[in-house]
This record gives structure tokens, sequence and C-alpha cells, in this order.
């Protein structure tokens, strides 16, 4: 009695399984970079909401208003409306601006919405 021991994947099998891993692979890869943009544009946007709530508080606190407007210093610290100074996820750069403008980042899709 012969017995025959073929245990293992043919190589046609394992070019199968490469190939369905690549066009899952390509399907994937977009829509992960898609979602981690979005996320960033969210993570800046609400950024942007504190920095505008801490200009408010300053606005508030020091009787000031319509073409003032605060420095970082005034904003930011442990006493202050907000701890540390917020950094845009996509490395842009924030613009606090003076009380009658709103907060802006250097990445041109983080707008504040209206």
């Amino acid at each position: 009695m012969k017995i025959n021991s073929k245990s293992g994947f043919t190589l046609v099998e394992i070019m199968i399984v490469v190939a369905i891993i690549g066009v899952l692979a390509a399907i994937a890869v977009p829509n992960l970079m898609k979602a981690r943009k979005d996320a960033q544009r969210a993570a800046c946007i609400q950024n942007l909401r504190s920095i505008e709530g801490a200009k408010e508080v300053w606005a508030l606190e020091t009787k000031k208003g319509g073409s003032e407007g605060p420095t970082p210093a005034e904003l930011y610290g442990n006493d202050k409306a907000i701890k540390s100074e917020p950094s845009c996820p996509a490395h842009g750069t924030y613009t606090i601006g003076n009380m009658d403008s709103k907060p802006t980042c250097s990445v041109a899709d983080h707008v504040l919405p209206n």
C-alpha cells in the first residue's frame, strides 16, 4: 500500500489568495486615506470652535470687541480658557484674528462653518 502525502497548497492556489488580498488592499487603502483626512478636518474644526469660544470669553472678561483681538498668550495657559495651544492635525497653523473675524487654519478645507 502506497501512501501519497501531498499536503500544502499549489502555486495557483497561493497566487489566487495573493490576488484577492491585493484587490482588497486596493479597495481599502483609498478609503482609509479619506477617513484619515476627514478625521483631521473634523478635529481641526473642533479646535477652531474652541479658539472661537476662548475669544468670546476673552472679549467678555476684558470688555473688548470689534477690531481688537487677543494674543495667543491671552488665550492659552493653565489659568486661561484653553490650557494649551491647539495644533492642526494636518500640520496647518491657526490664525486667531480679531473679534470681527473667525479663527482660521492654513489648510484650505479646514474652515469653521457659519
